[in-house]
C-alpha cells in the first residue's frame, strides 16, 4: 500500500509505503530508482521505522547540494546537552548530544568516514563546540597536527606523536580513577556540570594508533576501554575519528568497539565494505540501507559517443564533504550534511573563519586538584622541548620492555605454541603463561581472570582472548605455581 503526497515545496514529492502485517519491509535502491524513473540516488531519500513502513522522498535536485555556514549560537549547548552539527535533507536540524545533563553521563563519540569525506570539518565543529560550553579538551592529531591545525592553543592539550597521545590517554585515565575516588567520598554516584569540567579525550586518525602493527596498539587500547569503563559517571568522555569502520582499525577490540558505539556515531561517505561491517557490528539494523553517498553531486548522465562535449565541466560539480548519517541519532537512516565550517578553496595557511569561531578566550583547563595524577606529561604538555624527552623516554622504556627476553640463537614458542625461529637475532616472544605470573606479581591483592586479562593487555604486549587467559590460569593453578585465593581469584602460590 502505497500514498502519494505533494509536499508544500514545489516537485518534490513524498511517498508513504506500508507492507502487510507480519512482513518486514525491504527495499532495492537500484529497482527503486528504477521504478521511480530517477537516474540520481542522492535525490532519493528513505526512511523506515524498522518494521513496516516507509517514506520515501524524491527532490529535484539534492537538497544538500549546498549548506548553510555554522554559526556560534548553533554550537552552544541547549538544555538536552545537545548542538546544532547540520541539517537533515528536509532542512530539519541535526543534533549531537555534548553531554547528557538527565544521567550526568558523559559521552563517547565516533566519527567514519574515507579520506576527503570531511572528518577534520566535522571534528573541529566539535572542537569548537566544546570550547564554547566550557568542555576542557585533550586532542591528538594523528597526521601530525595536519588534520586540524587550527585547534592549537584552543585546546587544553594538543598532541601530535603516538607517544604524546599514549602519555595523555594515561593521564586521563588517571584523573578519570582520582575523580571517581573524590566523587565516592562526596557521597556522588554521577558527574554534573558546574564543578569539575567536563574532559574529552579526542584522537584523530585514531586508526594510526590502534591498527595492526601500530607500535603502541594493545596499551592504546586497554587505556581507552579503561577511559569508557571508568570516565562516563565522572566527565570524562572519548571520541575517536578513523577512515574506516572496520575492528581491526578499533584496536582489534569487540569490548572496544562495543563501548564506543554505544555514543554518538557518525559515518560520513563510506566504502561498500564498510557497509557491510555496519551492519555486521549493529551499528545499522540489518535489512537498513543507507542512500550512496557520491565523491560529486555530478548529474550521472547517459552521452552518445558522438555527441558534442558537454558545456559544463564534470569537475565543477559540489563534492559531498560533511554528507553523511547520524547513526545515533533518531534518525539514522536519514541523510544529513554538516554544516559549512570555513573556507572551501584550499588555505595557505590557518583558517581565519574557523579561528574566529574559536574566539580569543582561553581554553578550559584542567582542574587545579587534577593536576598532580595527571603527572609530568600534563605539566609539559605546552613545552616542546620537556614533552620531547618525556616521549623518548617512554619509547624507550617500550623498547626495553619488548626486548626484555631475547636471547641470541634462541627459538621459543609463541602464545599460540608454534614455534617461530627467525635466526641468531630473533627475539624471544613472551608466553602468556609469563605475562600472567608477571601480572600477578605486580597486583597487591588476588585478582580474577577479567583483570588479568586488562593487566596482560596493559604490558604492551600482543592482544590474547578471556579464553587463553582462563586457560592459563588454570594450568598454573593446576600444577602450584599460582593458588585459588576465592571464587575466580588467583594469586602466586
Amino acid at each position: 500500500m502505497s500514498t502519494l503526497t505533494p509536499t508544500p515545496t514545489a516537485q518534490v514529492y513524498e511517498l508513504s509505503v506500508e507492507v502487510p502485517q507480519g512482513e518486514v519491509i525491504r527495499y532495492d535502491l537500484a529497482k527503486l530508482c528504477s521504478a521511480l524513473n530517477v537516474n540520481d540516488p542522492t535525490r532519493i531519500a528513505v526512511e523506515t521505522d524498522g518494521l513496516r513502513r516507509a517514506l520515501i522522498t524524491v527532490y529535484p535536485s539534492n537538497p544538500l547540494g549546498v549548506v548553510r555556514a555554522v554559526t556560534r549560537a548553533d554550537l552552544v549547548m541547549d538544555r538536552h546537552g545537545r548542538i546544532v552539527t547540520g541539517l537533515y535533507h528536509n532542512g530539519r536540524p541535526v543534533k549531537k548530544r555534548l553531554f547528557d545533563p538527565s544521567t550526568g553521563s558523559a559521552q563517547r563519540f565516533l566519527l567514519f568516514g574515507t579520506t576527503g569525506a570531511g572528518k577534520s570539518r566535522a571534528l573541529q565543529l566539535e572542537l569548537i563546540a566544546e570550547k564554547l560550553n566550557g568542555v576542557c579538551t585533550w586532542l591528538a592529531d594523528l597526521k601530525l597536527g595536519q588534520s586540524v591545525p587550527e585547534a592549537d592553543g584552543q585546546v587544553d592539550w594538543y598532541a601530535c606523536s603516538q607517544e604524546e597521545t599514549i602519555l595523555m590517554l594515561m593521564a586521563a585515565v588517571a584523573v578519570a580513577q582520582e575523580r571517581m575516588r573524590r566523587y565516592s567520598a562526596a557521597g556522588r554516584n554521577s558527574f554534573a556540570l558546574g564543578g569539575d569540567p567536563l574532559l574529552h579525550v579526542r584522537i584523530d586518525e585514531a586508526n594510526r594508533l590502534l591498527e595492526r602493527g601500530a607500535p603502541y596498539r594493545d596499551l592504546a587500547t586497554h587505556l581507552i576501554k579503561e577511559l569508557g569503563r571508568t570516565g562516563r559517571s565522572v566527565g570524562v568522555g572519548i571520541g575517536l575519528s578513523a577512515q574506516a569502520s572496520h575492528l581491526e582499525e578499533l584496536g582489534g577490540s569487540d569490548t572496544l568497539r562495543a563501548m564506543v558505539k554505544e555514543g554518538e556515531v557518525t559515518l560520513l561517505r563510506w566504502s561498500s565494505s564498510m557497509m557491510r561491517q555496519l551492519v555486521t557490528d549493529g551499528l545499522l539494523p540489518a535489512g537498513e540501507q543507507l542512500m550512496p553517498i557520491p565523491k560529486t553531486l555530478a548529474p550521472r548522465e547517459l552521452r552518445s559517443q558522438f555527441d558534442p562535449e558537454p558545456d559544463h565541466d564534470e569537475d565543477d560539480a559540489p563534492g559531498t564533504q560533511g554528507m553523511g548519517y547520524l547513526l545515533s541519532g533518531p534518525r539514522p537512516t536519514a541523510m544529513m550534511r554538516h554544516l559549512r565550517l570555513g573556507s572551501i578553496a584550499p588555505l595557505p595557511g590557518l583558517d581565519p573563519d574557523i579561528l574566529a569561531l574559536y574566539g580569543d578566550d582561553e581554553p578550559t583547563r584542567l582542574e587545579d586538584i587534577s593536576h598532580d595524577v595527571a603527572g609530568q606529561a600534563y605539566a609539559a604538555r605546552t613545552d616542546e622541548e620537556a614533552m620531547a624527552e618525556l616521549c623518548a623516554a617512554f619509547h624507550e622504556a617500550q623498547q626495553q620492555k619488548l626486548n626484555a627476553g631475547r636471547g641470541p640463537g634462541r627459538s621459543a614458542a609463541t602464545e599460540d605454541g608454534d614455534a617461530d625461529d627467525d635466526g641468531p637475532s630473533a627475539p624471544r616472544k613472551v608466553r602468556l603463561d609469563e605475562r600472567v605470573l608477571a601480572a600477578l606479581a605486580d597486583a597487591e591483592a588476588p585478582m580474577s581472570a577479567d583483570d588479568v586479562l586488562d593487566a596482560v593487555h596493559a604490558d604492551g604486549g600482543r592482544e590474547v582472548k578471556l579464553g587463553s587467559v582462563r586457560n592459563a590460569l588454570k594450568k598454573l593453578a593446576d600444577d602450584g605455581t599460582l593458588t585459588r585465593a576465592g571464587h575466580g581469584l588467583y594469586a602466586p602460590a
